[in-house]
């Protein structure tokens, strides 16, 4: 009779690392984790740590100034708003003196003030590219981008407001160049001669004014972080007074009606292109006013612009 054959039992898979040399058995028991190199600045980093190729430093004032300007002279609002000021300008400037030229009337000053004209359009472009210089940001989150690149806030505020300033002020210098020295040449047989203090205040005085005026934009447009109710703040300081004066009729509110006509920001523009000495602010007079007013609001607006989240 046969011896009845079993099966084998089947073999189990073994239960313990393989058998070799104690580094093998480590790495099967306990699998490595992928290591990251770490980064460090140049000259802190230990013996045998990583150090970027790429020089790395910290970012300082002329970065920032750097970056606004490409920021502010690649967005099409720049040239179009700084295009309809210079046509307003020069435009209406030597307009009016074609007129004066046209009915041959005799200017009882020189023939500088008739660019004041076009200054006074000229303004709310002005205006207008100061709130958008820092509003625009807010509305499309890259203030955010640009606060992250430069967290000094400060910083920020400074370089758009050196930015927009000098930006402001050499177009407006050129453009009230050019005007004076066209209407002068037209009227100049109709009008009185202009000394040389008359021809700084209408060109530089006048470019340092709008200049602060547009900083004055700037600071309310990173007060309010909305470029529509900035604009329509401004443009009310700027028309409201005069509109306020002309109605108040009563003689108790005299004084009242006065203040607002003198330091309203349209005589405030006229009176730069006036001698000094005259009724109101004249002369260098309103450009002093303009900067401690363009001043305290830069102030307000880099309290704000510390505090509040972007």
């Amino acid at each position: 009779m046969t011896t009845p054959q079993h099966p084998a039992p089947p073999q189990s898979a073994p239960q313990g690392p393989p058998q070799g040399p104690p580094q093998a058995a480590q790495a099967y028991a306990q699998p490595q984790q992928p290591q990251h190199e770490q980064g460090y600045w140049p000259g802190t980093a230990p013996a045998g740590g990583y150090v970027s190729p790429i020089p790395v430093r910290k970012a300082t004032l002329g970065d920032a100034l750097a970056s606004e300007w490409t920021k502010i002279k690649s967005v099409p609002s720049t040239m179009w708003t700084l295009g309809v000021m210079v046509v307003l300008v020069v435009g209406i400037g030597i307009l009016i003196g074609t007129i004066f030229k046209a009915v041959n009337k005799e200017v009882d000053a020189s023939a500088l003030g008739l660019g004041v004209f076009g200054l006074l359009l000229g303004s709310i472009c002005v205006i207008t590219l100061g709130v958008l210089t820092i509003a625009s940001e807010y509305a499309t989150g890259m203030i955010r981008t640009t606060l992250t690149a430069c967290p000094n806030r400060g910083r920020v505020l400074a370089a758009k407001a050196i930015v927009f300033f000098s930006l402001t002020f050499v177009i407006t210098l050129a453009s009230t160049a050019l005007v004076s020295v066209i209407n002068t040449a037209m009227v100049g047989d109709l009008a009185l001669e202009a000394t040389g203090a008359e021809w700084l205040q209408a060109t530089v005085g006048v470019s340092l004014y709008m200049g602060a005026l547009g900083l004055l934009a700037l600071a309310v447009g990173t007060l309010l972080r909305h470029s529509a109710g900035a604009i329509t703040t401004m443009l009310g300081l700027v028309l409201l007074p005069v509109v306020v004066a002309m109605f108040m009729m009563s003689e108790s509110l005299s004084d009242v009606r006065e203040w607002l006509f003198e330091y309203s920001i349209p005589s405030q523009l006229v009176g730069i292109f006036a001698t000094e000495g005259g009724d109101g602010l004249t002369g260098w007079e309103p450009l002093w006013v303009m900067l401690v007013m363009a001043a305290v609001a830069l102030g307000g607006a880099y309290a704000a612009l510390v505090k509040r989240d972007a």
